[in-house]
């Protein structure tokens, strides 16, 4: 009996200790690499980070919708709305980290002032980062959309173009691999970082600081108040963070917070 009590209290100290394991999506860069940042300081404070990375902005989400993971880092409002929407999700944002500055490139051109006539440029697919890119090619003076409000702008929605430039479509994870095919193509800052782009640097125009499109740490609802995700809120919100960000990215990513 003595033996069965001894065990009973040493299970019972050590899953006082045990980490709570937290599982999250995120893409490559900068948002899983942000992660990797703050998994000790997570770790010190009984929080195990288990972080997945994937290539596309589909199955972080639907996987956190089926609770085969917990949460997300990818994305910004505007895609979590629509893909709610779409899906019939109910995911939520809990955090707003950073934002992306969305930049236009080109290895054909060395500035926008040489876009020739029935140029090619490459937009991702979805609706908002489609729309998203639309408004950055209405603010270069590119086009001009009916309505440049319109986050959901799509090419039908162009009211001129001068250049008679040609739209092509493109799921955002292969906007980096046609750059060399196109005149111009329109791409996700992480995307454009995996690919050894500068957005800084190497982009012919990008947004500026006060861009609507922070990305944030998404969950369901039944696990937005959960312990191990307000802990990693409360990391992601550090002054550490903070200036890894800064240093690290120098500009092609920024603080939201």
């Amino acid at each position: 009996m003595k033996k069965i009590v001894a065990i009973l209290a040493l299970a019972t100290a050590f899953g006082a200790h045990a980490a709570d394991k937290l599982s999250i999506a995120a893409t490559a860069v900068p948002h899983a690499e942000i992660l990797q940042f703050v998994k000790p300081a997570l770790a010190s404070q009984g929080v195990d980070l288990d972080i997945k990375v994937f290539t596309d902005y589909v199955q972080p989400n639907l996987q956190v919708a089926e609770g085969r993971l917990d949460a997300n880092f990818f994305q910004h409002q505007p895609y979590l709305d629509e893909f709610n929407k779409g899906r019939g999700t109910d995911l939520v944002s809990v955090a707003g980290v950073h934002v992306e500055p969305f930049g236009i490139y080109s290895r054909k051109l060395d500035s926008l002032d040489s876009v020739p006539n029935r140029a090619t440029v490459a937009i991702p697919n979805d609706a908002t980062n489609g729309g998203r890119a639309l408004l950055l090619l209405d603010k270069a003076g590119l086009i001009s959309l009916k309505d440049n409000s319109n986050i959901l702008a799509t090419p039908r929605d162009i009211a001129d173009n001068p250049h008679n430039i040609r739209i092509r479509e493109l799921e955002a994870a292969t906007l980096p691999r046609v750059l060399d095919q196109v005149d111009l193509a329109l791409i996700n800052t992480n995307y454009a970082l995996e690919a050894g782009l500068n957005p800084t640097e190497d982009a012919l125009a990008i947004e500026g600081e006060d861009s609507p499109y922070v990305n944030i740490l998404v969950t369901r609802s039944d696990n937005k108040d959960s312990d191990a995700v307000n802990k990693l809120v409360d990391a992601l919100h550090s002054d550490e963070v903070k200036a890894f960000i800064e240093e690290k990215y120098q500009g092609a990513v920024v603080p939201a917070f």
